[in-house]
């Protein structure tokens, strides 16, 4: 990692960190990153010539690996008619049309251009439509860095949050209550004390590593914002048309008030969206008076590259052969672990998956903390050296792409048989 070492220490000198998302800094894992020169397909190289086998496939976004030739061929045919117009253009109507195709809950859709922007623009529009402040989310969950989603959960299941980043304000936190993941009594009770215009959910988290919710806590929390007035918003920024192609929500049956959506929509350039029942959605300008606007937003290149991206993914079994390379991965995760008696399980769904250093049931971020950090350094730090690039955090999910082949996966869980050997035999 020469190369990369020496550009980290330049881009530090320019840039807070070095990095443009924290993330990267590589720093949970007391490392520097790696600067990638090329991506192609499941691999990334770096600046030193180095090829891996990459699972995080920018954070989701590329579920059909790195600059596929179909999604490329596009672009270019596109960019000879102009790169951005800050006016309409065709393909975000064709694109806003086909997720209403795909997403029954969505009867109208509004393009922005990252999944945060989607989170802070539906909780404004939750807000506007009720007349009411208070919004509840739930710990572990990540809905992009705008204010009301950096807090935390106070000493009570529903005491008002504290910030969680400096530069949050006290007023904002008054209005954000953090509750625990899948824990639906909790929710009653902060419902009870009235004045919530919303409640946001990750239905699958990604960002606490993988963890579902219950079937059982998602149907109440339908029913509880139904009773209540309450607008329910599902974050499907990484879900959506990743763990099937209509997103968690297909999966689990229940159709919330507003979605918001990123990463593969966007095949790989910055996107986001977020779209319900018209009865709502026409709250926004220009046709009411909750504000969003963006100029980027819709611009030809994500919206023709969104557009392939779904058609494709769209194919007979595109789903069934990505959740099989998913499932494949964990099951030979999970072999070695019991092989080798370690605290580590994998589970997955559709093109998503989860790693834990620990064997217990993982309902919530609680679950997650007892996992053994000290395994996970080790793990990723064994595997990348390896060339098997996977999250460098406990905290994050992984995915698979249609790109990554049996070859692949067999050298994965080769590696990391070795890495449960030497583990193994390290804390005997």
């Amino acid at each position: 990692m020469k190369n990369s070492k020496k550009l980290f220490a330049q881009a530090k000198k320019y840039i807070p960190g070095g990095v443009n998302s924290p993330v990267r800094a590589f720093a949970s894992v007391n490392s520097v990153p790696f600067f990638v020169k090329k991506a192609k397909g499941q691999y990334v190289i770096d600046e030193d010539n180095k090829k891996y086998i990459d699972y995080i496939g920018s954070w989701g976004a590329q579920i059909l690996g790195h600059a596929d030739n179909r999604i490329l061929k596009v672009l270019g045919a596109t960019m000879a008619n102009g790169i951005t117009y800050g006016a309409p253009c065709k393909n975000e109507t064709l694109l806003a049309k086909k997720i209403t195709q795909i997403y029954r809950s969505i009867e109208v859709v509004r393009m922005v251009n990252s999944g945060t922007e989607a989170t802070m623009s539906a909780i404004r529009l939750a807000r506007g439509y009720t007349g009411k402040d208070k919004i509840i989310k739930f710990n572990g969950c990540y809905h992009g860095h705008g204010d009301s989603f950096l807090i935390k959960a106070g000493s009570g299941a529903s005491t008002f949050g504290i910030p969680d980043s400096l530069g949050v304000t006290k007023a904002t936190a008054r209005n954000t209550i953090s509750l625990e993941y899948n824990n639906i009594k909790a929710v009653k009770e902060a419902v009870k004390k009235g004045d919530i215009a919303s409640v946001i959910i990750e239905p699958i988290a990604g960002n606490m590593n993988f963890i579902r919710s219950e079937k059982n806590f998602l149907q109440e929390l339908r029913s509880i914002c139904t009773n209540n007035k309450i607008v329910l918003i599902f974050d499907e920024v990484m879900t959506g048309f990743r763990v099937c192609k209509a997103g968690a929500q297909k999966l689990y049956n229940i159709d919330p008030d507003i979605t918001t959506l990123g990463k593969v929509l966007g095949g790989g350039l910055p996107v986001g969206a977020f779209g319900g029942k018209k009865e709502i959605m026409n709250h926004i300008a220009p046709m009411g008076g909750v504000y969003q606007a963006g100029t980027l937003s819709g611009n030809p290149l994500a919206m023709a590259a969104g557009l392939k991206t779904l058609e494709i993914i769209s194919e007979k079994k595109f789903f069934d052969m990505l959740s099989k390379k998913a499932r494949q991965l964990v099951a030979g995760i999970n072999k070695v672990s019991k092989k080798y008696n370690l605290n580590v399980t994998a589970d997955s769904e559709g093109g998503m998956f989860g790693i834990y250093f620990t064997k217990s049931r993982l309902k919530n971020m609680n679950d997650i903390n007892l996992s053994s950090k000290d395994d996970f350094l080790d793990f990723f730090n064994y595997m990348l050296k390896h060339g098997v690039f996977f999250a460098p955090s406990m905290y994050e999910a992984g995915f698979i792409s249609s790109k990554h082949s049996k070859k692949d996966i067999d050298y994965t869980i080769k590696i990391f048989e070795k890495w449960a050997k030497a583990r193994q035999l390290l804390l005997d």
